[in-house]
């Protein structure tokens, strides 16, 4: 398998606004971050993901661009960010940036002239069509945020499409000139010096001509439509260009996120013959926890579904493509209180989900304050909440459908993304010593027992066993190129699973579940000599063929493959 140094790396996702406020106005800025790389750099992170900083309205957080070539006020200046760039590099970090260009802001210079006129030379930057003989709109998609994906625009008396939030109007990909234009601006980022892109719904970008109306339920308002837009016609062919006319020539990475695509889909995307990219972000696991009434329709997770999803992908991509890997992200609930115990085994259950995604085959995401066991949130009141989509979906289930509101707050309590967005807790000073100001959105209460300079004190805390896992990944080849097998995939507790570099076994063993449990190892391990690499309780743990897992335990045993002369040591 070829080696990269994307390959190798760990990377840490940052949010800016709830990062680190460096001026007192309650809003995370690129001068905080730059106060708190050190800490990354004890991390032991090789690549910062910056969420967007570029100017913006903030409709959604960042991800309605009005200008792709400057820096939001809210966060500083171009300079600060040339400063933050300068200041990653020289600790041998690496930064890659947030690329939005499936859709603009609607305050975009481009959409401001482009809705003026028909005949505007920016109109075909976007995608008009004319209303349905009765006036409603072309066709029947929803959008992510609520309502419908179309809106009226009075100047030309049409309808543009907006996928998210109606201040986020679809670029037209179809128009050579407006691909043109964002190549040059990414080739401009590229040529600061930059070290990739996260590509934000990437694979939005080609949708199907003629914009057809999609099947939906009788007692559905809108259709999602994403048979029409995910994965479109057109969308190999864009990456491909993509790659020749923007990133040739950089050694960079690249990551794309794709709701909606499958292992195959993925293959191509990622096969480094293809030029397209080098990873996808996937839904796949993120989705078993969600009902057929889509993330907010709650159900809980069945580990043997997440073994299939897992497994599908770790051995559909390897030696063609690469995975990314993730539990936790801006849009993502905290995965302790998602998959773990927040409550009776927070400590616990942070390390053993930690253990298990840094162990398997791909690159590893970690999201800002993950490594110390950041909670989710319960906010009181919905005044207390910022996310469009939590607000939009609080409305149109409470005042539109008139289901009640305490039912409704649960699954936000569960599924929202603010849960990811309260600011970083970095001491048990008020507001969690995130800001001296008021922040944007509350703190969580629970920042005096979780924080990271309480978890930089403690030798045994979430933090210093992160640590150890970045660590592990730098001395083990087997951990970032060995092959993958799936054990006990029936078992409804225990995610186990083997990986295999030429002689290099590694045994990985994680208890999902808050019990004690019995475990018969698997005879096919074939492992001569292991020892534990790592493991979240104290105490000798001899690899043995049955073994008691503790909750949430998880343990990473190493060895040399069995030749078939020896029997493997127990």
């Amino acid at each position: 398998m070829e080696r990269n140094w994307w390959k190798e790396s760990v990377v840490y996702q940052i949010y800016p606004r709830s990062f680190n406020d460096s001026n007192g106005d309650g809003i995370g800025d690129i001068p905080g971050i730059i106060e708190k790389l050190d800490y990354l750099k004890y991390l032991g992170i090789d690549v910062i993901w910056l969420s967007p900083v570029y100017q913006s309205p903030n409709d959604d957080n960042g991800y309605d661009i009005s200008h792709y070539d400057q820096i939001m006020e809210d966060f500083g200046t171009m300079e600060d960010w040339e400063h933050l760039l300068a200041e990653v590099h020289n600790r041998g970090m690496k930064l890659i940036m947030d690329l939005v260009v499936n859709h603009t802001s609607d305050e975009h210079g481009w959409f401001q002239e482009a809705k003026k006129s028909k005949d505007n030379k920016y109109r075909e930057y976007y995608i008009w069509r004319s209303g349905k003989e009765d006036g409603k709109e072309p066709n029947n998609w929803g959008a992510t945020f609520g309502g419908s994906a179309w809106e009226y625009n009075e100047e030309t008396e049409d309808y543009y499409l907006h996928l998210f939030s109606p201040k986020q109007p679809d670029l037209n990909w179809e128009n050579p000139e407006l691909r043109e234009e964002i190549y040059t601006m990414m080739r401009k980022w590229l040529d600061r010096g930059i070290d990739g892109f996260r590509m934000d719904v990437i694979n939005f970008i080609s949708k199907t001509p003629g914009l057809p109306d999609a099947p939906k339920e009788e007692d559905e308002t809108y259709a999602s439509g994403g048979q029409f837009f995910m994965n479109g016609p057109r969308i190999h062919e864009f990456l491909q260009e993509m790659n020749e006319k923007a990133l040739k020539g950089y050694d960079v990475m690249t990551v794309g996120e794709m709701p909606g695509v499958d292992v195959e889909e993925a293959k191509k995307y990622t096969d480094l013959n293809r030029n397209e990219l080098q990873m996808v972000f996937q839904f796949e696991h993120m989705d078993l926890d969600s009902g057929p009434g889509g993330k907010f329709d709650l159900k809980p997770l069945d580990l043997r579904d997440l073994k299939k999803s897992i497994s599908r992908w770790q051995t559909g991509l390897n030696g063609i493509g690469w995975n990314s890997l993730y539990l936790n992200n801006h849009d993502q609930p905290r995965v302790v209180s998602r998959f773990g115990d927040d409550k009776n085994y927070h400590d616990e259950s942070a390390k053993m989900l930690g253990t298990f995604l840094h162990m398997l085959q791909g690159t590893p995401y970690i999201y800002q304050g993950e490594e110390i066991g950041m909670t989710n949130i319960k906010f009181d009141s919905i005044e207390d909440y910022r996310d469009i989509e939590t607000i939009n979906y609080y409305n149109e289930q409470v005042y539109e459908k008139g289901r009640d509101k305490n039912e409704v707050m649960e699954s936000i309590y569960v599924k929202g993304r603010d849960n990811a967005r309260t600011p970083v807790q970095w001491d048990d000073s008020p507001h969690a010593g995130f800001t001296t100001g008021e922040p944007w959105i509350k703190v969580n209460d629970n920042y005096e027992t979780i924080n990271a300079e309480k978890a930089l004190q403690d030798e045994e805390s979430i933090f210093h066993y992160y640590r150890k896992l970045i660590q592990l990944r730098k001395e083990h080849d087997v951990i970032v190129y060995g092959d993958y097998e799936l054990l006990l995939p029936e078992d409804e507790k225990v995610f186990a699973y083997k990986r295999r570099l030429d002689d290099d076994i590694l045994f990985v063993l994680t208890n999902f579940s808050d019990e004690t449990v019995e475990v018969n190892v698997p005879e096919n391990i074939e492992i001569n000599q292991p020892e534990l690499l790592i493991g979240n309780y104290k105490g000798e743990k001899q690899f043995n063929s049955k073994t008691t897992l503790q909750p949430y335990e998880a343990r990473v045993y190493k060895g040399k493959h069995r030749d078939g002369s020896g029997s493997p040591v127990l």
